[in-house]
């Protein structure tokens, strides 16, 4: 039986994203996701995975400095 390719999802892609933010990736795994994912989706992700991080940074500083 022939494997079906996995599709190329948005969330399967955000998964991949966060899992690159904390850096703990295996090698197999980076591969198969080589293969499997959209570069549009990776950037699109990415870039808003960014702007949270540092919207949340900014608001915990913010936070933290008027209390």
């Amino acid at each position: 039986m022939a494997e079906t390719p996995a599709k190329k999802s948005i969330w399967r892609t955000a998964k991949v994203v966060a899992w690159s933010f904390v850096g703990l990736r295996g090698r197999g795994a980076y591969d198969e996701d080589a293969k499997n994912l959209s570069l549009i989706h990776i950037i699109v992700v990415g870039l808003v995975a960014i702007l949270v991080f540092v919207a949340s940074l900014v608001f915990l500083v913010n936070w933290v400095v008027a209390h």
